[in-house]
């Protein structure tokens, strides 16, 4: 089965693989390019889109927006850098952490973090850890690199040479 990508603004996107819904750095609120909300409002057909994960690249509120709200309504699993999932634990989400060149097998393939060139200030102005992107290998063979806000560098080359994208 083909990954699907739906691009809602700004970085804010939905990866649909093989039955599992990745919601990537949900900013909708106050979001000038974002007509509606796909969680909560009529954006998708009268359906409200399910989300079994969250990535969170950095802790901009461009970037991290929404994720509070979504992740209590919808209880899924956010994934991002450690500061990051400690600073939603105290608003009582849970999370899974990592750290920058570290992966994970999840049910839906193999994630990876890797160097993003960025700040990464939470919205309460709380340090939000290392900025990151991440390669997806979905277990379909597809693979998917975000590149968070990074600026371009070097390790563009590599992240593609070694990822697998």
């Amino acid at each position: 089965m083909a990954v699907k990508l739906t691009y809602y603004g700004h970085s804010s996107f939905l990866v649909e693989a093989d039955g599992t819904n990745i919601l990537v750095d949900p900013w909708f609120t106050g979001n000038p390019t974002v007509s509606s909300h796909p969680i909560f409002n009529d954006h998708t057909g009268g359906q409200e889109v399910r989300v079994d994960y969250m990535l969170l690249t950095h802790g901009h509120g461009d970037h991290t927006g929404d994720a509070v709200a979504i992740a209590q309504k919808t209880n899924c699993t956010v994934i991002s850098n450690f500061e990051i999932i400690n600073w939603l634990a105290e608003q009582s989400i849970e999370g899974f952490a990592m750290n920058t060149g570290g992966a994970y097998n999840f049910p839906f393939g193999r994630l990876k973090l890797v160097v993003a060139l960025h700040s990464s200030t939470m919205p309460d102005g709380s340090n939000g850890g290392h900025p990151n992107g991440a390669v997806i290998n979905f277990n379909n063979g597809t693979d998917i690199y975000f590149a968070g806000d990074t600026a371009v560098t070097y390790d563009m080359r590599l992240i593609g040479e070694a990822g697998g994208v």
